[in-house]
């Protein structure tokens, strides 16, 4: 529910209101927490054009759908199979919902319309929720965090035991002890929507081509192309006419994917891997994008903040009000993501770093790897499993 008069004292303050923050929000306001979703938006209405289609592990959809965030009008498209391969080599892998006895390993939904129906659901279900407020400072005293926000009336100040920040990472540099790292790729994701000639039947492809990593994601009756090049391939790619530009994503796979009739917009963004030396300060945690911002390689940045949401949720729920943000708490919560985020964060910029290698005896190693994982079956699906859940 929306408050119109921010209270001066809350337990806990969320800040974003995003997918990631609505999902601990949504948790928090069902065990009856004092809790406060803020958000800089104006209204629902008021969502900045964002062209992602993101891919959704099956444990992602769950916790959304548990949450009250998952909604048939998002309309999902589901991967029942995710085609792995290099360009130049035989080596291949397949991942498929059946052998996880799952119905799907997962969907493909516009992030647009995602981040909108958690807003909404925000607005209209049980948790608080503070439109129109931007949040200016933070700082952490003896018993509390101290909030300094913008509204429309002007500037005010909030206390609460726990600070969530969720927003993405653009406050990280005002909390004291946290050092974040940023490591540049130099490589830019090109994003477009393809027309496929032939229906794509729920195969999602990773394909590691010689010029970059790129994948195509079932959205709709089309695919999502995530393309990863240089900055200069990048330009270049995107002055292309459609037709050479459609006939150059097909010469990649390698007949895997028959050609494309129509391609729509393309956009692209520079890359960049964002890490911290701890998700936790001084009454405060990070979550998703404000934790870690990942190479989209294996579509993993998204799903690991939602994972991020729902631990953090459940760790609130065991403890009793007075010890929110306190040390314990604080390091309770750190110690059950480390392995997770750490796995995965390494295992998504390794890949980039193994892929990036010309060598002729690398990339017969790299075949070789994939045919080994193709071929044996325990290892493909504790994979598949960690791709979807998460590293345990």
């Amino acid at each position: 529910m929306i408050v119109r008069n921010l209270p001066c004292h809350v337990d806990i303050a969320i800040v974003g209101g995003g997918p990631v923050g609505a999902l601990v929000a949504q948790r928090l306001a069902r065990q009856g927490r004092n809790a406060i979703a803020i958000e800089a938006r104006q209204s629902v209405d008021d969502g900045a054009t964002d062209p992602r289609a993101l891919a959704l592990s099956w444990s992602s959809y769950q916790n959304l759908l548990e949450a009250g965030l998952w909604q048939d009008r998002l309309a999902p498209t589901a991967i029942g199979r995710v085609h792995v391969s290099q360009q130049g080599s035989i080596g291949r892998t397949e991942l498929t919902a059946e052998e996880l006895n799952l119905p799907a390993l997962g969907y493909v939904v516009a992030y647009e319309q995602l981040a909108k129906l958690a807003l909404e659901q925000l607005a209209t279900g049980p948790a608080q929720l503070a439109l129109g407020t931007r949040v200016t400072g933070v700082r952490s005293l003896s018993r509390f965090a101290e909030l300094q926000l913008a509204t429309q009336t002007g500037s005010v100040s909030m206390t609460a035991r726990l600070v969530i920040l969720a927003d993405g990472g653009k406050l990280v540099g005002q909390i004291d002890g946290v050092q974040q790292t940023v490591k540049s790729y130099n490589q830019h994701a090109i994003l477009a929507t393809l027309t496929p000639a032939v229906p794509h039947n729920n195969v999602a492809y990773e394909r590691f081509a010689d010029d970059g990593p790129m994948a195509l994601l079932p959205f709709g009756d089309d695919y999502m192309l995530i393309w990863t090049q240089t900055p200069e391939q990048s330009e270049a790619r995107l002055s292309l006419d459609d037709d050479t530009f459609m006939a150059a994503v097909a010469n990649r796979f390698s007949g895997r994917v028959p050609g494309f009739t129509a391609v729509g917009p393309r956009r692209s963004w520079p890359l960049a891997l964002k890490t911290l030396d701890s998700v936790v300060a001084d009454r405060m945690v990070l979550i998703g994008n404000a934790a870690q911002t990942l190479h989209p390689v294996a579509g993993q940045g998204l799903n690991l903040g939602l994972r991020d949401a729902a631990t953090l949720a459940d760790v609130i729920s065991t403890m009793p009000g007075h010890t929110l943000g306190e040390p314990a708490m604080l390091q309770r919560y750190a110690t059950l993501r480390r392995k997770d985020a750490g796995a995965v964060t390494a295992f998504t910029d390794n890949l980039i770093t193994l892929f990036e290698q010309p060598n002729v005896l690398m990339k017969h190693a790299r075949s070789l790897g994939m045919l080994a994982l193709d071929q044996i079956g325990p290892l493909r699906r504790g994979f598949a499993r960690r791709l979807v859940y998460g590293v345990k």
